[in-house]
């Protein structure tokens, strides 16, 4: 996510003045078609080459990125020179300056993108949280010159060129604000009905996040609500959110209730509050096949196999990270049902509920189920193997 400056222009119709003659616009012709997987949270990761670098690399799908950019550690690997920048880019860590390599290339299954612009950032904690190696994302560098169509029940992405499009006729075609970053008007119910703008943020793996001035200043929320803390990963590092739940959800006519929702210390003021009150992200946008039109300021939602899904409503307060071949416990929150089952940092996990896979998306699955006991397999230095009964909680 990107912190942006916002500019109106206006234009004036002088005397005399001839109107543009409109064109009938081209029909939008299909380039190519690619597959897709999937994180935690429905964040999606595609294989791409950089350059004329041989190798494929994981770049995020994410449409709350203004821009694309690559890993400093790829860059590092592969030698990848940069050059530094007075550039400052917002995430939910904090801002820092960024260096940029210039003018190259991306090569996709079936198209090659050139003349793309990439910022450098530290995707270490990224990959720790997935288990798999980040080395870059992919944001409005990249939508801004096409149709993309993003199918989640086959896992493929269809690319177009601009044009008219042809949208089913299932579903609905929304007309977000559109800076480089698409902005959705959403109507949101809890202790009250209101609407608001909110990002449209395919990169971030959660539902709904409000910033807490948001949440204050509306008082959108129930006070019987008992939000609980929770650590989340993003742009600049980790840090502590708090997690509880909302009754409804509205995008275009579609409704979703009791949605896990993250509120957020926006200390950089990362959402643009009070332009937008926060972001809406993936683990809710997956339940839909997604045309993003950015050429023609559309994006088509079609509700699709996954639409009745229950959502993620499990709280643990334990944060594994993939390291150094390992994954470690490096959060424990207290009070938390981690803390209660006496994990501890530095604990290194061996398998979950039997499971001993050392697979990050799989653990992070089985830890999703409220409401029961997990057997954990731990070596803790100096203690050995040991096994411990995580007791998750559901969020209200």
């Amino acid at each position: 996510m990107r912190k942006l400056c916002y500019i109106v222009l206006t234009f004036l119709l002088l005397p005399g003045a001839r109107a543009q003659e409109l064109l009938p616009q081209p029909e939008s012709k299909f380039i190519t078609r690619f597959p897709f997987r999937q994180f935690s949270g429905g964040v999606m990761v595609i294989q791409a080459k950089f350059g004329d670098i041989p190798d494929s690399l994981n770049f995020i799908l994410d449409t709350g990125s203004g821009g694309i950019s690559l890993d400093s550690a790829t860059c590092d690997y592969y030698n990848i020179s940069s050059r530094a920048s007075d550039t400052l880019i917002t995430g939910i860590g904090g801002v820092r300056k960024v260096s940029f390599v210039f003018d190259r290339s991306l090569l996709l299954p079936g198209l090659k993108v050139d003349h793309l612009n990439f910022h450098i950032n530290d995707y270490e904690v990224l990959s720790s949280v997935y288990g798999e190696k980040v080395d870059g994302i992919i944001g409005y560098s990249f939508f801004s010159r096409y149709v993309v169509k993003i199918n989640f029940d086959s896992s493929q992405i269809e690319v177009y060129t601009p044009g008219k499009v042809k949208y089913p006729r299932e579903g609905t075609l929304l007309h977000p604000a559109f800076t480089n970053l698409p902005i959705q008007w959403l109507n949101v119910k809890d202790k009250r009905n209101m609407g608001f703008n909110f990002y449209f943020d395919t990169g971030a793996g959660l539902c709904l996040l409000l910033s807490e001035d948001f949440a204050k200043d509306s008082g959108i929320l129930l006070s019987k609500r008992k939000p609980v803390i929770t650590q989340a990963e993003g742009l600049g590092g980790k840090l502590q959110m708090r997690l509880t739940v909302i009754r409804e959800l509205k995008i275009g006519p579609y409704r979703f209730r009791h949605v896990p929702t993250y509120l957020y210390k926006d200390n950089y003021n990362v959402t643009s509050y009070p332009f937008t009150g926060g972001l809406l992200g993936n683990d809710l946008l997956r339940r839909f096949n997604i045309t993003l039109n950015y050429p023609n300021r559309e994006i088509h939602l079609s509700p699709n196999s996954h639409f009745d899904e229950s959502f993620d409503y499990a709280y643990t307060g334990l944060g594994i990270y993939y390291v150094g071949g390992k994954i470690v416990v490096e959060d424990v929150i207290k009070g938390s049902p981690a803390d209660k089952a006496h994990f501890m940092v530095n604990d290194e996990v061996i398998a979950v509920d039997r499971n001993f896979s050392q697979n990050m998306q799989v653990y992070k699955a089985i830890l999703q189920r409220p409401n029961e006991s997990i057997r954990v397999l731990i070596k803790r230095e100096g203690t050995g193997l040991k096994e411990l009964i995580l007791n998750t909680v559901h969020i209200r």
